[in-house]
Parts: structure tokens; C-alpha cells; sequence
């Protein structure tokens, strides 16, 4: 069987794994539509295993990092029932309060890259929180073709009540100076967008690939924005120039960046839509970006 490589791939790969990622297609036609690129000694079974995100291998931050504090606490679902589970994170030699960040995960529930990415921020000096909206369902269930499934299943509008009770919560810990962000990827940049309509006192907001807000809702934004967009991804880029125009007309104060030749979920570096230069760069710029808001 030959090795596959990224640049081997066919752009359309790319597509059908975006598709099947959103649920828009279900595996059997995931797999089926797959087979039209299955040639030269590349099997489904192959092309579907290089696809899928490895958790083992791309962890940056592990678990155990001695630099970091992290435990996971409860917090009440407004909504959906029950208690939340988050991992909460901050360095082990923080001398005074932190700005917090809550980290939004994708459509499957708090998987280790996101924990990974909650760490990260942790590291970058401040105090995260990744909470779980699985939670009501029983948490993460391992994988992400689970995950998605089980997500599928709970209201996205009662998912956003779950992570604005996370702002609430994280501004509240003894451990943060009361400014609070919000990062997230995916369905956690719609989060991300939306959050900065429903919470007045949000300090920053930074969507990446995110779904946006009705226009009508734009003038409630009182956050700034840092926006981020993968150039190939066709679905979340085509409600841009709408929001942009919404943000514009009101007067909203956003940075936005489109990063070349990028899919959906660059910034995630456990699949190979992963782009090790435009993810850095948008981390960087992320993390500059609290630094700034959360001081």
C-alpha cells in the first residue's frame, strides 16, 4: 500500500471530509463517495485512517504539564440539566490574577485536542475553562464519530447558555481579574460570535471558522473581535461579507484574517487539514490579541 501525503490529496478529499465532519454526510456515503479517490494502491480503509485525527501523536501540552494547575470542576446546565464538567487550567507561578478564557470545542464535545488547546492558553498565562456539552449526555464518549452524534442530539441554543454559565463561573474564580474571553473552533466560533451577542461584559471574542450571528443581532456586540478563516472553506466563508458589513455599519471594532490555501479546521493538528504556519500564526495573533484585552 502506497504512503499517502497531504500533498497527494485532492481538494475534494478535503470537501467530502468537511461534509461528513458536519454531518451533512452520514459514513456509508462518506465512504462510498471516498472510493472515487481510492486508486493507485490507496484504499478506502487507508485514505479514511489518514483523515481521522490522532490524539496520541499531536498533544502539545500533556495532562500532567508541572508549568500548569488543571482539574475539572462542575458547574449547573442552565438548560440542559444537570452539571457541566470543564477542565480548568492556570500556571503553576501566577503571581496575581489572570484574564480568563474559555475554550469553545468543535461539534464532538471536549476531545483531548481541545483539552490540549484549553492547556495551551493556560500556558500562555491565563486561566481557561473547556467545558464539556456532552455533559448532560454523559461527557466526550471517546471518539469523535460518538461525539458528533451524541452532540447532534442537544440544542445548540442551550449548548450557548452552557458556555455563557462557563464566562459566568470563570469570572467569578479568585484566580481571575473579572476579564474574560472567549475562544473557539467551529461550532465553538459560532459559540464565540454568539457569545458576544449575549454577554454584554465579554472582553474578547475569537472565532475561528465560526458560524455568525444574524445581522440584526450585530449592534448587541459589544466585545472586540479577532477573526479567523481558512481561504478553502467555502461553507463558513460565505456568511462573511455579510457579517462584515453588519460589523462595518455598526461601528464594531474586529480584525479579521482569511490565511491562504487553508481548509476548515487549519488550525486543529491532529488531521491533516492541519496548517502548522497559518495555525501558529493564528495562535499567535490570538494569544497577542488577549494579552492585550484581558490585561
Amino acid at each position: 500500500m502506497n504512503e499517502i501525503k497531504k500533498e497527494d490529496i485532492k481538494q475534494e478529499v478535503f470537501d467530502l471530509y468537511d461534509d461528513y465532519a458536519h454531518n451533512r454526510l452520514d459514513r456509508r456515503d462518506f465512504m462510498q463517495k471516498l472510493s472515487t479517490y481510492a486508486v493507485g494502491g490507496v484504499t478506502v480503509a487507508s485514505l479514511m485512517g489518514f483523515l481521522m485525527p490522532d490524539y496520541k501523536g499531536a498533544i502539545q501540552v500533556r495532562a500532567d504539564d508541572p508549568r500548569l494547575k488543571s482539574d475539572y470542576v462542575n458547574y449547573p446546565s442552565p438548560k440542559g440539566g444537570g452539571t457541566i464538567k470543564a477542565l480548568v487550567s492556570m500556571p503553576t507561578d501566577a503571581k496575581k490574577k489572570l484574564g480568563g478564557i474559555v475554550v469553545v470545542h468543535e461539534n464532538r464535545g471536549l476531545n483531548p485536542h481541545i483539552a490540549d488547546v484549553a492547556r495551551r492558553a493556560a500556558l500562555a498565562g491565563f486561566v481557561s475553562i473547556a467545558p464539556d456539552a456532552l455533559s448532560p449526555l454523559g461527557g466526550y464518549p471517546g471518539t469523535d464519530d460518538e461525539g458528533r452524534a451524541m452532540q447532534s442530539k442537544r440544542d445548540r441554543n442551550e449548548m450557548l447558555e452552557d458556555f455563557i454559565a462557563a464566562y459566568d463561573y470563570l469570572k467569578g474564580q479568585k484566580e481571575c481579574n473579572g476579564k474574560v474571553g472567549v475562544v473557539g473552533f467551529c461550532f465553538g466560533g459560532w459559540i464565540s460570535n454568539m457569545m458576544a451577542v449575549q454577554i454584554p461584559d465579554l472582553a474578547a471574542a475569537v472565532p475561528f471558522y465560526g458560524g455568525q450571528p444574524a445581522a440584526e443581532d450585530v449592534p448587541k456586540i459589544k466585545a472586540p473581535l479577532l477573526l479567523h478563516f481558512g481561504e478553502l472553506d467555502k461553507g463558513v466563508n460565505a456568511g462573511w461579507p455579510a457579517y462584515e458589513a453588519a460589523l462595518k455599519e455598526n461601528k464594531k471594532e474586529y480584525t479579521a484574517f482569511v490565511y491562504p490555501n487553508t481548509n476548515h479546521g487549519f488550525h486543529n493538528d491532529t488531521t491533516p487539514r492541519y496548517d502548522k504556519a497559518a495555525a501558529e500564526l493564528a495562535w499567535k495573533r490570538t494569544v497577542d490579541f488577549f494579552k492585550e484585552k484581558l490585561a
